[in-house]
C-alpha cells in the first residue's frame, strides 16, 4: 500500500479541541470486520461489547507536563519540549525556534532559578536537541518541571492547555510517569466503568509503553517500509504475561499503543513474553497480528502511523469507510474526541 492511501479530508470543525464533560460520554462506533456492519453507540454502552473471561489490557503510562516555556534575555520566548531523559537533568528535546537558541544559551523557566541550558547547536528543524536543566534554588529539577511544565497538548488542539488538561489530558489509571502525549483510547473509561467490567468477569491488566513525540509525526514517504519510527520504552509484567496466556476468552487492547507493544513482545505463536525494552515496530497493511481479538482507539490523523496500523487491524477499506460514516453522523476526531471498537475476523 502507498501513503495516499490513507488520506481523507477532514475539516476543522471535526476536530475536537475539548473533553466531553464526562470520561464516558464520549461517542463510541462499533465496527464488527466480520459481520461488516457500524453500530453507534456511546462508551458508557462498552461493557455490552465484553463477555466474562475476555482480558483487557490498558497501558498505564503517564502524561509528565513536558511542554516548558522559557525567555532569553532580550531574545523573546523559547519553547522546549522534553522528550527523554539521558541521566541526570540532560534530555533530548525539541526547541522552537531553535536555530536561536545556540549550544552554551541558557533559557529562564521561572523566576527562581529555574533554566535550560543548550548542550549542542540548531541542525534542523525538526531534529532533537540536548538541553540540560538546572534548578537554582535547591528543589529538584522533578519538581520544578511539574510545577512549571504545561501539558504537551498536540499541535491540533488550537488553544493554551489549562488546569483542567491536567486531570483530563491523562488516563484514571496512569501511573508510570514518562509520556509525552496521553494513549488516547484511554481516556474514556471511568472508576466505574473498569469496576463494572471486573465484575462481569471481565481481567483488567496494565502495561506500560511511553508514549514519545513520534506519536505525531505523519508518515512522509510514499513507500510505507521507508518510514521510521522512534523507539518508545515499554514493559510488561510477569503477571500481566500469565494472564494474556492463560486467558480463556478473548484479548482486547485498548489502543495502539497497546497493540505495539503485545506485538513486539509475542512469538509466532502468540505467546507473550514479560520483558522492558524498546520497540520501534511500525505496524501496517498486510500486518499479522499474533496477539489481540478486538481493539479500543480513537479516530487519527490521516497520513499517520496510527490510522495504518487501525487499518491494518481492521481492514483497509473497513476503516476509511467507517471514518466516512462517522464524518456523516458528526463524531468527534483525535485525541479528545470519540472512540472505535474493532473486532479481529
Amino acid at each position: 500500500m502507498k501513503l495516499k492511501d490513507f488520506h481523507y479530508e477532514l475539516p476543522e470543525c471535526f476536530i475536537a479541541q475539548r473533553p466531553v464533560p464526562e470520561r464516558d460520554r464520549a461517542r463510541l462506533m462499533v465496527l464488527n470486520r466480520r459481520r461488516r456492519n457500524v453500530e453507534h453507540h456511546f462508551f458508557y454502552d462498552i461493557p455490552k461489547f465484553f463477555e466474562p473471561g475476555d482480558v483487557l489490557v490498558l497501558n498505564d503510562t503517564k502524561v509528565f507536563p513536558a511542554r516548558l516555556i522559557g525567555h532569553k534575555l532580550n531574545s523573546g520566548k523559547v519553547e522546549i519540549l522534553l522528550l527523554k531523559n539521558i541521566g541526570g537533568n540532560d534530555w533530548e528535546a525539541l526547541v522552537r525556534p531553535s536555530n536561536k537558541f545556540k549550544k552554551g544559551a541558557r533559557a529562564s523557566i521561572s523566576r527562581n532559578g529555574f533554566t535550560a541550558e543548550a548542550l549542542n547547536d540548531h541542525q534542523s528543524e525538526n531534529s532533537h536537541r540536548l538541553v540540560r536543566l538546572h534548578s537554582e534554588d535547591g528543589e529538584n529539577v522533578e519538581q520544578k518541571i511539574s510545577a512549571h511544565g504545561h501539558m504537551p497538548l498536540p499541535p491540533y488542539v488550537k488553544r493554551a492547555d489549562t488546569a483542567e488538561d491536567r486531570e483530563r489530558y491523562q488516563t484514571v489509571f496512569a501511573r508510570a510517569t514518562g509520556a509525552v502525549a496521553v494513549p488516547t483510547a484511554g481516556l474514556h473509561f471511568t472508576p466505574a466503568l473498569l469496576n463494572n467490567l471486573g465484575n462481569m468477569g471481565v481481567s483488567i491488566i496494565l502495561i506500560t509503553l511511553h508514549v514519545g513525540y513520534g506519536t505525531f509525526k505523519p508518515v512522509t514517504s510514499e513507500r510505507l517500509q521507508d518510514h521510521k519510527m522512534y523507539a518508545e520504552t515499554f514493559s510488561i509484567s510477569e503477571e500481566a504475561a500469565d494472564t494474556i496466556n492463560r486467558r480463556e476468552g478473548r484479548l482486547i487492547a485498548c489502543g495502539t499503543t497497546v497493540i505495539r507493544a503485545l506485538e513486539s513482545a509475542a512469538n509466532s505463536d502468540g505467546k507473550v513474553s514479560a520483558m522492558s525494552g524498546e520497540t520501534d515496530m511500525f505496524i501496517y497493511p498486510p500486518h499479522h497480528f499474533k496477539t489481540a481479538d478486538a481493539l479500543i482507539t480513537n479516530f487519527h490523523l490521516p497520513h499517520s502511523t496510527l490510522l495504518m496500523l487501525v487499518s491494518a487491524f481492521g481492514g483497509h477499506k473497513n476503516i476509511m469507510n467507517a471514518y466516512e460514516e462517522a464524518k456523516r453522523y458528526g463524531y468527534r476526531f483525535y485525541s479528545y474526541g470519540d472512540a472505535m471498537f474493532l473486532e479481529r475476523s
